[in-house]
């Protein structure tokens, strides 16, 4: 079903031409040394999907997938919270995909360090850079760079687990944590500050980050967006997670909802199902239990909404650490997804010692011959083909910038391999003369002291962190440096 819809085959017939044409008496696939070479930068969602998407489309390509760190699967390992083991089940896709005899997965490989894209173009047929979006938009307001002030993706790869996230060492002392975003992510950090320890304890959450949890003072959470209910960018299953997360109960502000029940009629019904939901939350009187309920929690979130940030306060005594924030007041003009904020003049000082901005990540030029775009922070493209670069294509957020989730993804790699895929029958995209792909790569790797790690290497690993989380009652526990990762490895 991934490929309904794609109309690059002239007939049904050439389809069954080339099934026949790539298959033995057996049905297992077989591939001529000449078919396409495809390699793909980066081995999250995106650069699994688009080697998905190849494989499934022409039997005679052969894939190779590199990524920087020695582990595979990007944001579903270091992105996805680890109260939502279910959102990461697509991992057993991508194993299948990572096991294929068309595809090779070489992990501990940095493009544009070990490697640059030129070689790789010299090796390969095409190329795709799936490789997402490591760096953190900044505010741009003064005092973000006090202590105690964390991108979300960098505190989200803490607690997940992320190399370079390791030495973070959130200061969790303060009462109050403020977070700047409305998103998911900025959901899913609300809930991470605020769930009771013995729930985090049956995930893959890294045990130095529970034990800092464990002694986090942390009790009010607020989540600050520069618009209003209607244009929240978090969905209704969050933000029920957490309406419903034990030991805690809402601070709303119900002059934050004026207006908001009249507009219902005229939204969309996800965004009406959720937007039904926060009115309830913010207006309605509780139940007896859940009045009950509220009354026992000694933990508060709250959304505030038209508030943006203006500057992080530094403590009169310590002053290279934050003691609170500075936000202005906001109106609308316009409506719903078009909805500008617009300044009142209005400010408003929240006192807090730990600020979390979740206002979005953003790709990084790897490598100074790739066109890139640094005011969108994306490779210039036209569906994936990147512009003024023949052969060189992209998929994922470095294509779109970071919009949408895991399933958007795959429809984004899906239109990029269609693209390469016509470009493949038309000729603009030369597949008839004969390329090395791994075979000179590995040697030039070789030469230059890189170890690539295998996908059997990392299922190591993978054996390894899942032994390590049994012994303690979790589903795995995460190796927690490169260096580790290469010695259970083999390396």
């Amino acid at each position: 079903m991934l490929f309904s819809g794609l109309k690059v085959w002239t007939s049904r017939s050439l389809w069954i031409h080339r099934l026949h044409e790539g298959t033995n008496g057996g049905g297992k696939a077989r591939y001529s040394s000449r078919g396409p070479k495809v390699c793909v930068v980066g081995g999250g969602p995106a650069g699994f999907y688009t080697a998905q998407h190849l494989i499934k489309a022409r039997p005679d390509v052969t894939v190779d997938i590199y990524e920087r760190l020695p582990v595979p699967f990007g944001l579903v390992r270091f992105g996805v919270a680890p109260d939502h083991p279910e959102v990461k089940n697509v991992i057993n896709a991508f194993t299948q995909t990572a096991r294929h005899e068309r595809c090779s997965f070489y992990g501990n490989v940095n493009v544009g360090k070990d490697l640059s894209v030129a070689e790789l173009q010299e090796a390969y047929h095409a190329v795709v850079l799936s490789y997402g979006a490591e760096g953190n938009r900044r505010m741009g307001v003064p005092g973000e760079d006090l202590a105690g002030v964390y991108s979300a993706k960098d505190f989200v790869g803490w607690y997940n687990g992320l190399p370079s996230c390791g030495e973070l060492g959130p200061d969790l002392s303060c009462e109050t944590a403020v977070i700047l975003g409305q998103g998911n992510v900025a959901l899913d950090v609300a809930r991470v500050l605020l769930s009771p320890v013995d729930l985090l304890k049956k995930t893959d959450i890294t045990q130095p980050a529970l034990e800092v949890l464990e002694e986090s003072r942390v009790r009010r959470v607020l989540i600050v967006g520069r618009r209003g209910p209607t244009q929240i960018a978090g969905t209704v299953k969050e933000v029920r997670e957490m309406v419903n997360l034990p030991n805690t109960r809402p601070d709303m502000l119900a002059s934050d909802f004026e207006g908001v029940k009249e507009a219902l009629k005229d939204l969309p019904r996800p965004r009406k199902r959720l937007t039904e939901l926060m009115l309830k939350t913010a207006m309605e009187t509780p139940g007896e239990k859940e009045h009950e309920r509220r009354e026992k929690a000694s933990r508060v979130w709250g959304l505030r909404f038209y508030r943006s940030p203006v500057e992080i306060l530094a403590d009169p005594e310590r002053s290279s650490r934050t003691a609170g924030i500075r936000l202005a007041v906001n109106k609308l003009e316009g409506s719903g997804e078009e909805a500008r904020a617009v300044l009142t003049g209005e400010m408003e000082d929240v006192s807090c010692g730990l600020i979390i901005s979740s206002i979005g990540y953003k790709s990084l030029s790897i490598d100074p011959s790739v066109p890139f775009d640094s005011h969108r922070a994306i490779v210039p493209n036209n569906m994936g083909r990147i512009r003024e670069a023949p052969g060189l294509y992209c998929s994922g957020w470095l294509k779109t910038g970071p919009t949408g989730v895991i399933a958007t993804t795959l429809n984004n790699s899906f239109d990029t391999v269609r693209s390469m895929l016509e470009d493949m029958d038309s000729g603009t995209l030369n597949t008839s003369a004969a390329k090395p792909g791994s075979q000179s790569i590995n040697a030039l790797l070789e030469n230059r002291g890189v170890k690539p790690v295998t996908f059997s290497e990392w299922e190591k690993i993978d054996s390894e962190e899942v032994r390590r989380g049994a012994a303690i009652g979790k589903p795995r526990e995460k190796l927690l440096t490169v260096e580790e990762m290469l010695q259970v490895a083999g390396k």
